[in-house]
């Protein structure tokens, strides 16, 4: 059998570089002597934190540590692999007593593990394959379309470092159950990166339920999320499941958590402790099978040292951290955001719009304070602006809305997308007065996503505060 091992796993990759990690030197020599007789390139670490400062220094395509190490361990390890090398595969070696350990380590997405005492061609094996999935995901698969499309990536568009890091990291952390928390500034597409999350997930065929929690009321917050009995406060006429159980069995996806206060943070910590829920005016606890994606563009490490959020539900949800690099960092993406957004407005409006180099150059001397949403609106503004096919530099205002380049008064002749703008903010109004402190009603009244609603308002100026003032005055 021994030999039979041994020949499945000869001879399918090339040579590789791998740091083995093991607090025990003959075990660690030994798998070593193992890695080199087949033809990597294997270095050596005696402990988690000699491990990090070797992949600071240098690549690695394969890591392979033992699981019981001090003062670092292996799930540690892994942890922090995550973010200094989101590429490189994690194979955990452990001993039979600490197999639960080990499975907890393929959650957090390492690769595999193997179980000491181990024969070499169980090892061989379970080697060439980590490296065999490094290689799809890095040279072949992370950009060819049935790759994008199986992952739900179609929408993050790039192929620079940052972005090859960011779905690299977005394969490794989905099919794991655990909690992972996004951050990155406005703008960025953390939504987009929560739905490839899901879609690339054992739950894809299950709910996506988006909450920003910015947009809803403090005093709704609650509500909204968890559910409430019949008559548990004014305006409560009938009981209703919260967004929470609406995501049962998949995703609940919370944007902007920063900016909940700690109250509400406490009946969530619990939620995700105790995988129960209980809705408001009720007692009975209710049993939500869901994973919780978590956004911020906020420091939240600066936040939980000024005690507006919770260190401990901090911790809770950076299981796994994954940042969206702003535009500034990946502007070598910048032609092919150009282009896909281009595209899908030719689609939707059946035109045939199509940039200029001058108007290419323009758009790549931007600075992006908006990052990729900024970008786009720039485009679909140039596109629905240009009375031409070929959209030219000067069809580019990159001016605040309102404002004049030469500081002029009130004779400049309006633009279209200011118009729109001023009906949407019309519209929005209007229906906040018709449902005051119930944005999620508002949303529905006007055929859009709550995110999408909150998004609106932030580009118009329109904060939540609008809905509370109208339910105070009503």
């Amino acid at each position: 059998m021994e030999s039979e091992d041994l020949s499945l796993a000869r001879g399918r990759t090339a040579r590789a570089r791998i740091l083995v990690v093991d607090d025990q030197k003959n075990m660690r020599a030994t798998t070593a002597m193992v890695l080199r007789q087949e033809g990597h390139d294997v270095a050596e670490a005696a402990d988690g934190d000699e491990a990090l400062r070797m992949l600071d220094r240098e690549p690695f395509d394969l890591v392979l540590s033992d699981l019981r190490m001090a003062p670092i361990d292996g799930l540690e390890l892994l942890r922090r692999i995550f973010e200094v090398a989101p590429i490189t595969q994690v194979i955990l070696m452990t001993a039979y007593g600490t197999i639960e350990s080990a499975v907890e380590a393929m959650r957090l997405g390492a690769a595999d593990y193997v179980t000491k005492p181990f024969k070499e061609g169980e090892l061989l094996v379970r080697v060439n394959k980590a490296l065999e999935k490094r290689r799809l995901l890095h040279e072949v698969g992370l950009f060819a379309g049935e790759f994008r499309e199986r992952y739900g990536l179609e929408n993050i568009v790039g192929n620079s470092a940052p972005v090859r890091d960011l779905i690299s990291r977005i394969v490794r952390a989905a099919p794991s159950e655990t909690t992972v928390l996004i951050t990155g500034e406005s703008g960025t597409g953390k939504e987009l990166v929560a739905r490839a999350i899901h879609a690339a997930s054992r739950r894809a065929g299950r709910p996506f339920v988006p909450v920003n929690c910015a947009a809803i009321t403090p005093s709704l917050l609650e509500s909204e999320l968890f559910g409430h009995a019949k008559g548990a406060f004014t305006g409560a006429l009938r009981a209703r499941r919260g967004l929470y159980e609406e995501a049962d069995g998949g995703t609940l996806f919370l944007d902007e958590l920063g900016e909940t206060d700690t109250a509400f943070q406490a009946k969530l910590l619990r939620a995700l402790q105790e995988k129960e829920i209980r809705r408001v005016g009720e007692s009975v606890p209710v049993h939500v099978d869901v994973r919780v994606v978590a956004a911020t563009n906020q420091d939240l490490r600066k936040a939980v040292a000024e005690k507006r959020f919770r260190e401990d539900l901090f911790y809770r949800l950076n299981v796994v951290p994954i940042r969206v690099p702003p535009l500034r960092e990946r502007m070598g993406d910048l032609p092919l955001l150009t282009a896909h957004f281009l595209a899908r407005y030719n689609q939707r409006h059946g035109t045939r719009k199509r940039l200029s180099e001058a108007a290419l150059d323009k758009l790549l001397s931007h600075d992006y304070p908006g990052n990729v949403r900024e970008l786009e609106n720039l485009i679909e503004q140039a596109a629905a602006l240009s009375a031409l096919e070929q959209i030219d530099a000067d069809d580019f205002d990159f001016a605040r809305i309102g404002d004049r380049p030469d500081g002029g008064g009130s004779n400049e002749v309006r633009r279209l997308s200011d118009v729109l703008d001023d009906a949407e903010r019309a519209a929005i109004q209007a229906s906040i007065v018709r449902h005051p402190g119930d944005l999620a009603a508002v949303a529905r009244e006007l055929g859009v996503s709550p995110t999408t609603l909150w998004r609106k308002m932030k580009r118009l100026e329109l904060s939540a505060d609008l809905a509370r003032s109208s339910s105070r005055d009503g």
